[in-house]
């Protein structure tokens, strides 16, 4: 996806992308990206290696705010949050989490920063949340 052609406006919105300094900016022009696919104005794949961008570059900026985009990263949140509804990451999430994860690209990096943010989030609402120990499965334990 990274080398694939983009469209003038795919192009015009990674130029804004760079030039944003804020969170909010990034937030913006996600805004814009969505309105443009939902218009049909730009494909889902360029959306998507956009978002992927925005999410690159929010990662740069000061803050722990977070941006929503069309993205890998923004997919992985949705099931990141689905699964602390409940107040509790059991060791089963965390392993479908783990294979999402390799599917999407996804580092434990990114990971680690989603889930202190989602998990600030849901205390600050008064949400108690309990995260299971989880240790990575070694690779031939799939086989």
């Amino acid at each position: 996806m990274a080398n694939a052609r983009l469209t003038r406006a795919a192009r015009r919105y990674l130029k804004k992308i760079r030039k944003a300094s804020t969170h909010y900016q990034l937030q913006e022009i996600a805004s814009d990206i969505q309105n443009e696919v939902d218009r049909r104005k730009i494909s889902f794949d360029e959306a998507l290696s956009l978002g992927n961008s925005i999410q690159s570059y929010a990662d740069r900026l000061p803050g722990n705010t977070i941006v929503y985009a069309i993205s890998n990263r923004d997919s992985y949140r949705g099931t990141l949050e689905l699964y602390l509804k409940d107040g509790y990451l059991s060791k089963t999430e965390q392993l479908l989490l783990w294979e999402e994860r390799r599917r999407l690209g996804i580092t434990d990096i990114e990971h680690n920063r989603m889930l202190h943010q989602l998990v600030d989030i849901l205390e600050k609402r008064g949400m108690k949340i309990i995260v299971s120990r989880f240790e990575e499965p070694v690779r031939g334990d799939f086989i």
